[in-house]
């Protein structure tokens, strides 16, 4: 494979329940004096630690009819970091210049955010054998995360509805890891409010969003014609990959094809087709990927006002708060390591595990940017067909209902739901919703709290 190809695939970049810490999980944590903010380390596997941080919602109240939910908040990548990224950049109370942000999901509920898998960020592996290999290796580190903490840490966990929010590649650990919880609510190995899981601009299905990318580009003039063709043969190749479980070659044959979206596109930005990336994609020659910017990183750090980038941050102030980070861990946005690692289950779909979700009354969000390109809304409405859900036919028939925000009139979203399956159309926002629509996304966060809770032979667990 060309290196040079790489980098524009490191894009994708809620019943109470009883957790029991496992055999030989270690843990390392600070925090506040006041309690508003936990960090540390849960060693979910010998010698492999997952870096955590809590912040406890000012708002939250536990005289209130419905318990206060937590988010865990899970970043794509693979291998971007969720404690830099999401926390810092989209979600969290801070800016990017450790000012405070009026948008923050913490009006709406607690918030926990990972540098995950292990590898990635803060987090770190003393070999690299033990880096994850498959979406449900990650999905069992976070299993152990989240017994370890309700178990010391975090004993709020075992009481509070937990929503599992996830963007980009994100949404692949989100579906893994939500039904290996159910699974285990469900058998009574685990007793856990599971508030839902909400998939934004997810990349469920590969296939679905590869298929999309020409004729999305051709009806908004980023390709012409002979462009968009060349992009969608280029799609059935990576189709063909797929259906022959050729993952690794489908994930070279996605890389070409973005390749040369790119060049024929003026430079599109993969995740805001109305912008250019601002960088060339074949300029640095043979150079190996990793002296690229992580391309995750490069839209988001445009974002930013004027102060320290993201990483000098990361890597000075927030380092030396936390002190618990071991010296050698430099921080960085992506790990291409942790990217490479995962490069045979990359390409595969998790259209599988949402069904299973949605069969166990799990509340299941779907949530997408409209000028998104990687995971583009085009491709998330063609994987969501897919759905083998009982409800899926009644669900498509529903009319739209659009979505305001404040007093303003002016519509910045559509929202379908049927039961527990919920679609939000969101217009104005690429790839990182949070960041292009802030008021909507927070909205979106209130409405979904009050979801479904597992249940079977509708009894609840």
């Amino acid at each position: 494979m060309d290196t040079r190809t790489l980098p524009l695939l490191c894009i994708l970049c809620l019943a109470q329940l009883q957790l029991h810490g496992g055999d030989g999980v270690a843990a390392i944590s600070g925090g506040t004096n006041d309690g508003s903010e936990r960090w540390g380390y849960v060693q979910v596997r010998p010698k492999a630690h997952l870096f955590w941080w809590y912040y406890r919602s000012p708002q939250r109240v536990s005289s209130l009819a419905k318990p206060w939910p937590t988010i865990l908040w899970l970043q794509g990548g693979p291998g971007a970091s969720g404690v830099g990224l999401g926390n810092f950049l989209e979600v969290g109370p801070l800016d990017g210049d450790l000012k405070p942000r009026g948008s923050t999901w913490l009006h709406k509920a607690d918030l926990i955010f990972v540098d995950n898998p292990v590898g990635t960020g803060y987090s770190y592996v003393e070999d690299d054998a033990l880096l994850v290999t498959t979406d449900g290796e990650a999905a069992a580190d976070l299993a152990a995360l989240l017994r370890a903490l309700a178990a010391g840490e975090l004993p709020s966990l075992r009481d509070s509805p937990l929503f599992l929010v996830a963007e980009s590649y994100g949404g692949k650990y989100a579906a893994t890891l939500g039904v290996s919880l159910a699974r285990a609510i469900r058998a009574g190995e685990l007793k856990l409010t599971l508030g839902g899981v909400a998939l934004g601009d997810s990349w469920i299905s590969p296939e679905d969003f590869a298929l999309s990318y020409g004729p999305l580009l051709q009806q908004v003039s980023r390709l012409d014609s002979n462009g968009a063709d060349s992009a969608s043969k280029k799609a059935q190749v990576v189709k063909q990959h797929i259906a022959s479980g050729q993952w690794k070659l489908a994930q070279y044959a996605l890389s070409s094809m973005l390749t040369a979206i790119v060049a024929n596109s003026g430079h599109v930005d993969v995740y805001n087709f109305l912008l250019d990336t601002g960088m060339d994609p074949v300029a640095a020659g043979g150079a190996p990927a990793r002296s690229f910017p992580p391309a995750y990183s490069v839209y988001l750090d445009s974002k930013l006002s004027v102060g320290d980038s993201i990483r000098s941050i990361m890597n000075g102030a927030i380092k030396e708060k936390l002190k618990i980070i071991p010296k050698d861990v430099v921080w960085e946005e992506q790990s291409y390591t942790v990217y490479n690692a995962l490069i045979n289950d990359f390409m595969k779909p998790r259209i599988q595990e949402v069904d299973e979700l949605l069969s166990y009354g799990v509340n299941v969000t779907v949530y997408n940017g409209q000028l998104d390109v990687i995971c583009s809304t085009v491709g998330a409405e063609a994987w969501v067909q897919k759905l083998k859900w009982d409800g899926l036919k009644n669900f498509l028939s529903l009319p739209r209902q659009p979505l305001h925000c404040g007093s303003s009139e002016v519509t910045k979203g559509f929202v379908r739901s049927y039961k527990n399956l919920h679609f939000y159309w969101i217009l104005g926002a690429g790839h990182f919703v949070p960041v292009d629509q802030p008021c909507i996304a927070l909205n979106m966060i209130a409405y979904d709290k009050c979801s479904a809770t597992i249940k079977t032979n509708s009894k609840e667990l």
